[in-house]
């Protein structure tokens, strides 16, 4: 999902375990209807650098909707420090949305409240179909065996930005392919006075995906097979522990990091500061703080050896927004309209082009627009080696437990205090105590 998020995400205090009641101003029954077929509320997540960036966005194509279908959509854009417990909330209430932008690291944790419209071959018929969608942005709407919970909208992929001016200043001719390539440079980079590489210490959703990412590479798996948390695994207590020392030990992340959760490392990157910036689909967020195209390269993640792939190759997670329906909507036929519109080739190709991010719709992506040099390494990434966060109803708890325990850590670091691998595996086991008993 989109890491323009704050750290605010893991302040989740509604049960996922809840089942859903009517939302969306659905029926008493808890069943959708079509009572009101001329309006739909959307809930859209914050994707540009400003809220007011995405009303100037979807506004003009939510009133081109309107001019097709004569249904009048009320858009709310909602920052992700809010938009968890808002849909939470709704999924209680009764008072949601139509139609909703999700992280599709939440789907399979918003599937089992049963709020949400599950998109079966029916549903999916309505809107061209299932096979129009990569299988990357499939593989994160639901739990493995259900029905989709939502539908891909928009696709991204972490990849490594660098500053071109700051390389070439410090003798670098080239991104570093793995991590001892990556921590090397970064002493080259810190002996002509520069920050090598950015962090958002205190954004639970970054230190998700990277942990996930880092893990993936040392074999290690944050659940088991059956969806137990397995937190304390060596491989993944190896894996914490790694990503934290680029801090502690290797000193290329700042201690200052430790307190960033606002996306103060893009701007530190935008602005010069630092030389590499881990970042989703970040061009669009760069070039709004004023950085051009042709002062930063774009290339993989880094891994520990080798190229990027599968396995032990991972470099990404699969991030990305999915579009739901409230399930008991009063305008589902209304609503699967929207959805159909906003996945569509002509509106995939602009609202993809707006956010930088990639089309997860198939003949959108080979559009010309998104052959740029950056859109190549990020659609590469995707369709090679990036992998699919946990598909859990405990997904959205592992966020929080493990996101917390490693943003203590860095605190940590930044207050002087040694990180050491039983350190790390305490800290682990506590988040893992905090997650749901089986």
């Amino acid at each position: 999902m989109r890491s323009i998020r704050a750290a605010a995400v893991g302040a989740v205090t509604v049960s996922l375990a809840l089942a859903a009641t009517a939302c969306g101003g659905g029926s008493s029954n808890g069943g959708g209807s079509n009572d009101s077929p001329k309006t739909l509320t959307y809930w859209a997540s914050n994707q540009g650098a400003s809220i007011a960036v995405d009303k100037k966005v979807l506004q003009p194509e939510l009133d081109k909707f309107e001019k097709q279908t004569g249904i009048k959509v009320k858009l709310e854009v909602v920052p992700w420090s809010d938009l968890l417990n808002r849909i939470l909330t709704a999924t209680t209430s009764g008072q949601g949305p139509d139609v909703l932008n999700i992280g599709n690291t939440w789907s399979a944790s918003l599937q089992a409240t049963g709020a949400l419209l599950p998109w079966d071959a029916k549903n999916f018929a309505k809107i061209g179909g299932k096979d129009r969608f990569v299988d990357s942005a499939l593989g994160s709407t639901g739990a493995a065996g259900k029905d989709p919970a939502a539908v891909p909208l928009y696709s991204m992929a972490y990849a490594l930005y660098y500053n071109k001016q700051i390389f070439a200043d410090a003798g670098i001719s080239k991104p570093p392919a793995t991590w001892d390539e990556l921590v090397a440079d970064g002493k080259k980079i810190s002996a002509k006075g520069k920050s090598p590489l950015g962090a958002e210490g205190s954004n639970l959703s970054e230190n998700i995906h990277h942990v996930f990412v880092f893990a993936k590479q040392h074999g290690g798996e944050f659940f088991t097979a059956d969806g137990k948390a397995d937190f304390t695994n060596p491989k993944v207590v190896d894996a914490v522990k790694q990503y934290v020392d680029l801090m502690a030990k290797d000193k290329v992340i700042p201690t200052g990091d430790a307190e960033y959760a606002q996306n103060q490392s893009v701007s530190d990157f935008a602005k010069g500061k630092q030389a590499m910036l881990l970042w989703q689909s970040a061009s669009a967020n760069l070039k709004s703080q004023g950085m051009s195209p042709d002062q930063y390269g774009i290339a993989p993640v880094p891994v520990q050896s080798g190229n990027p792939g599968t396995g032990t190759q991972v470099n990404s997670m699969v991030a990305g927004i999915n579009l739901a329906v409230f399930k008991n909507s009063h305008n589902l036929d209304g609503a699967a309209k929207f959805v159909k519109f906003m996945t569509s080739d002509a509106e995939q190709k602009v609202l993809n082009t707006a956010y930088s991010s990639i089309p997860p719709v198939k003949t959108a992506q080979t559009d010309a627009a998104f052959n740029s040099p950056a859109n190549v390494v990020l659609k590469d990434t995707l369709a090679k080696s990036a992998a699919a966060l946990p598909q859990v109803a405990d997904e959205s708890q592992f966020e929080t437990a493990v996101g917390t325990a490693v943003k203590n850590l860095f605190a940590d670091v930044a207050a002087g205090r040694a990180v050491t691998t039983a350190s790390v595996k305490a800290a682990l086991e506590k988040a893992q105590q905090q997650m749901p008993a089986k």
